[in-house]
């Protein structure tokens, strides 16, 4: 069984290795990207079970990458759970997340229990599986 993997797009490397640090110890695999275009191209190219979406992006903002995977030829990426993780704290800003294509919205600073909580809730790591 492949371990279940995690989509982190986010341009910010402390952030990164946040993530990696909570994820990777738990037996999901962790595949990084640091901007959108290259996260676009991961998530073609790759199979994915749920992709952490950082806002605000170097190159094109998570908004249009979540609209472009949700649009995608690849039909799975229709499916795929997207969590925004952004600074953009105001309500505003979840309704244009959720507008976009993403399932849920996360604020930074992130709240490390809460992460963990919602993506075990979408997709529970192989070890909670075996």
């Amino acid at each position: 069984m492949r371990p279940t993997t995690i989509l982190c797009i986010e341009d910010n490397a402390d952030n990164m290795m946040l993530l990696s640090r909570v994820f990777r110890p738990e037996s999901y695999c962790m595949v990084e990207a640091r901007n959108g275009v290259q996260g676009l191209k991961i998530a073609e190219s790759q199979e994915v079970d749920l992709i952490l979406l950082d806002i605000n992006l170097p190159d094109i903002d998570g908004y249009e990458v979540a609209r472009r995977l949700r649009s995608s030829t690849k039909s799975e990426l229709a499916h795929v759970p997207i969590i925004a993780v952004t600074a953009n704290a105001m309500k505003a800003d979840a309704e244009r997340c959720i507008d976009a294509g993403c399932d849920l919205y996360i604020s930074k600073p992130i709240d490390i229990q809460e992460l963990w909580e919602t993506v075990e809730a979408l997709v529970p790591s192989k070890r909670d599986r075996d």
